[in-house]
């Protein structure tokens, strides 16, 4: 095979492999498939209805495939990828929509082409953009891919709608309008090149002629003492590229079933003898426009193929990067599989520790539990209404029993301390419920930001539940020692912060003797209004640096208890389990989602060819 044959073969399977993996022309494909695609030359037949279309595809092939009729017959594009094989090889076809099935008889081929067509515009006369994929593999042509598109026409027939010839133009400069697209416009030599549909439609999307091939068929059916010679030699119309002239097979041979090689033979003969065409007969015929269109494919491919490699290295850097993503396949030995488990706690430990550090957001919200909403709530507690004089007059009454206090009512003001301090307990819980809340919102973003748990749903849940578990232990050891806390400062009053308190004021002393001579001087009222009201103050000055004591202390509890101990121990009772677990509970923990195995699968199929299309065409692009 020469270098230009492997050259245009590589693109060959490019172009199919991009077809397999990318749907393209289907609307629903890769983007970098389609673009690559794209970056590809292709050659789309261009013609007016029974231009002879079909006979010239089929000429360039060898094989009569195409389905054949009056009006318009093809209502599907057909992309028709044509693989050289070795002498000597069985000619085969291939579908897109059949992949796993091999046609070797070609009249099945062409009852499958217009079932498939069927399928999607029913038997009627309605076009559908969507492609058709077939593949030839046959010794007997040359690496090409051509696309068969749905005649141009004038008018709409019954049967079809009145949009009709709008819709097959739109439909045809989808492909021709493309850049890397080379045009082979088909006219029949029997009518007026002026007025050849495909010749109207290239000058417009190519307007210099670079990407136009001219083809002339039913040179045989002109009048007698006419010829093409003035379109042939480029007097009539000139292109770039030299015009070819086909002879197809007569309907006769068509009804006969005149062997497609035969038919070949004949057409040679018929330039070789012509009195009009024997001058030009080494560049005229089905044979020749294939290595004419294999030749100005192999210049147009050898100019892109810098593009096509940055394009294909881009791709392949994409991929890699979405598979690193995605992560590798999971292995199946049990060991790996649960060091691949552990792996991700770990990954999903370290983006939680980051949270709680600030190496990450959310962390801080713990703080702002200790310095608004702990204080706020403390300054809430009904102190005010527990210390009114009425509530101070019957507590240290009730304390008094039936003999009221001396000088200060000490069990008055230990019940009153002790009923004030009972307040704090329910800021202290709401405190550790709040940074419980904080820390188990944190478990979820931090499962949701390890990428590599991303594929693993049911190991999600499982870490989840385990963590959230340790959380909740470390919530109620919390509650614990905040509660204890405030039961200790019930337990032991400060004896300091009392007698360092005016005194009230004694009886004055009286002598025994003037006793009885003169009343007694007014004394201050032990059980008046200001008495009571000192107790309260004295109380709420009391109360009030026990809350200041507690605010400090219930954020270091909630630290050491929860904080401190979700970093140490966040997965420990998870650790304890997995490790007891067998290789099959641990492979169910790592069932991936199935749609995400599908695209790791897709991803590393499209690696595999990019990678593979660069090597071969730094291996063939630049041997002359």
């Amino acid at each position: 095979m020469t270098t230009m044959e492997s050259l245009i073969g590589l693109v060959n399977r490019i172009q199919r492999a991009c077809t397999v993996l990318g749907d393209y022309g289907g609307g629903t494909g890769d983007n970098a498939f389609n673009s690559l695609w794209e970056a590809l030359p292709t050659v789309a037949v261009v013609g007016g209805q029974s231009s002879g279309k079909s006979s010239v595809l089929e000429s360039i092939v060898g094989r009569d495939f195409l389905p054949r009729g009056s009006g318009i017959v093809t209502r599907r594009p057909l992309v028709l990828q044509l693989h050289k094989t070795e002498d000597g090889t069985e000619e085969y076809a291939e579908f897109l929509h059949l992949p796993k099935r091999q046609f070797t008889d070609f009249a099945v081929v062409r009852k499958e082409i217009q079932d498939e067509t069927d399928r999607i515009t029913g038997k009627s006369k309605q076009i559908s953009p969507v492609p058709i994929h077939l593949s030839i593999f046959s010794p007997n042509v040359v690496n090409l891919t051509l696309i068969d598109l749905p005649g141009l026409t004038k008018v709409a027939v019954e049967g079809q709608p009145e949009t009709i010839v709008e819709d097959i133009e739109t439909m045809v400069r989808t492909y021709v309008d493309k850049p890397n697209c080379i045009i082979l416009a088909i006219s029949p030599a029997n009518q007026d090149i002026a007025t050849s549909d495909a010749i109207k439609l290239a000058k417009e999307v190519d307007p210099t002629g670079e990407r136009t091939f001219g083809v002339l068929t039913k040179l045989d059916l002109m009048d007698k003492g006419t010829n093409a010679l003035e379109v042939l030699e480029g007097r009539s119309y000139k292109l770039q590229h030299p015009w070819v002239g086909i002879v197809n097979r007569s309907q006769a041979d068509i009804n006969k079933n005149v062997d497609m090689m035969l038919a070949r033979r004949k057409e040679r003969e018929y330039f070789d003898t012509s009195p009009d065409y024997g001058h030009l007969a080494s560049k005229m015929g089905s044979e020749y426009l294939a290595k004419l269109l294999s030749k100005h494919l192999e210049s147009v491919i050898r100019s892109r193929i810098p593009s096509i490699l940055s394009l294909i290295n881009k791709s392949i850097e994409e991929l890699e990067r979405e598979l690193d993503r995605m992560g590798r396949p999971v292995a199946v030995d049990a060991g790996a599989q649960l060091y691949t488990i552990l792996e991700m706690c770990r990954a999903f430990d370290k983006i939680f520790k980051e949270h709680l550090d600030g190496g990450r957001p959310g962390g801080d919200r713990i703080y702002g539990v200790f310095d608004n909403q702990l204080p706020a709530a403390l300054k809430k507690l009904p102190f005010d209404r527990h210390l009114s004089l009425q509530s101070v007059k019957r507590i240290v009454s009730e304390a008094d029993g039936y003999q009221p206090h001396l000088i200060a009512p000490e069990q008055g003001y230990r019940r009153l301390i002790e009923g004030a301090l009972g307040y704090f307990r329910g800021p202290a819980e709401a405190s550790v419920d709040a940074v419980h809340y904080v820390l188990k919102e944190l478990v979820r973003k931090s499962i949701a930001e390890t990428e590599e748990l991303k594929r693993f749903p049911s190991l999600q849940v499982e870490l989840a539940a385990a963590a959230n578990s340790s959380l909740e232990k470390f919530r109620e050891e919390s509650k614990k020692s905040v509660i204890r806390l405030v039961d200790m400062e019930s337990a032991y009053l400060t004896a300091d912060f009392f007698r360092k308190l005016p005194q009230e004021m004694e009886r004055p002393a009286i002598n025994s003797k003037s006793q009885a001579a003169s009343p007694s001087p007014a004394t201050p009222d032990l059980y008046g209004e200001g008495h009571f009201r000192r107790i309260a103050s004295n109380v709420s000055a009391y109360v009030s640096m026990v809350s200041d004591t507690l605010r400090n202390t219930i954020p270091k509890a909630c630290v050491y208890c929860q904080v401190r101990q979700a970093k140490l121990a966040l997965l420990n009772y998870f650790y304890s389990q997995i490790s007891k677990r067998e290789g099959k509970q641990l492979g169910q923990l790592l069932d991936e989602d199935p749609a995400l195995m599908g695209r790791r699968v897709e991803c590393a199929q499209r690696l595999e060819l990019y990678k593979k299309a660069r090597d071969e065409i730094d291996a063939v692009a630049w041997v002359r």
